[in-house]
């Protein structure tokens, strides 16, 4: 019996050395990865409305018809698009609403940092699609609620339930109300261009709505 060690999984000669089957999976992850890009990039340079399925499949460098298997319309692509986007951004678990004891600060902290978001047409571009998508397909407005703007309304309505359990609010405060006072304002303005969205706009608006709310020391209401 030669004492020669058996050969490696995949070298020398027979059965072993045959080359591995491509991994379906791998290669599948990889083409969902360069449509999404491909959304995101070309919604950014030609608009959604000239955004089309064949565009978004020569761009990946897939046929249309792997588009199709996976997703039934462009809107849903640049959806699943913007997902990916906002969890490449802020990982699932990783980011969190500050909480430094200031309702205030926080509050302009987080905005402002949405007013920078809305300044790169990586974000601001799929952003004002699916919102324009979204008030005509209702199937796809409820998905972009649910899973791009309810979890990031979820972390501000925390914090604002933070800030009343501490008595920096009132107790009878509409926590939901408040969270839709601050960004309505923010988001008619971004979407409507009817001025320019600044630092300055976001910190007055915090104070505005703060202050309708009667926030801070001396409001008026038992804090015992």
């Amino acid at each position: 019996m030669s004492s020669s060690p058996l050969p490696e999984p995949g070298t020398g000669s027979g059965p072993a050395s045959a080359p591995r089957p491509p991994d379906a999976t791998r290669r599948s992850d990889r083409s969902r990865r360069a449509i999404l890009d491909a959304a995101l990039a070309l919604v950014g340079e030609v608009g959604y409305n000239k955004l089309t399925i064949e565009a978004i499949a020569a761009r990946a460098g897939v046929g249309k018809q792997t588009i199709y298997r996976w997703w039934p319309s462009k809107a849903a692509v640049l959806l699943d698009a913007s997902l990916a986007l906002a969890g490449d951004a802020q990982p699932e678990g990783a980011w969190r609403f500050p909480d430094t004891g200031d309702l205030a600060a926080d509050l302009k902290s987080v905005l402002r940092a949405t007013v920078d978001e809305f300044a790169d047409e990586r974000y601001a571009a799929p952003a004002r699609a699916l919102t324009a998508a979204g008030a005509t397909d209702p199937e796809l407005g409820a998905r972009f609620t649910e899973q791009l703007l309810e979890p990031q309304l979820a972390l501000y309505e925390e914090r604002l339930r933070s800030a009343r359990e501490a008595g920096q609010l009132p107790p009878e405060t509409d926590l939901r109300l408040t969270v839709e006072m601050l960004l309505g304002p923010l988001t008619y303005r971004w979407l409507l261009r009817t001025a320019p969205l600044t630092h300055a706009f976001t910190d007055a608006l915090v104070d505005a709505v703060l202050g309708g709310a009667g926030a801070g020391a001396g409001a008026g209401w038992d804090k015992s």
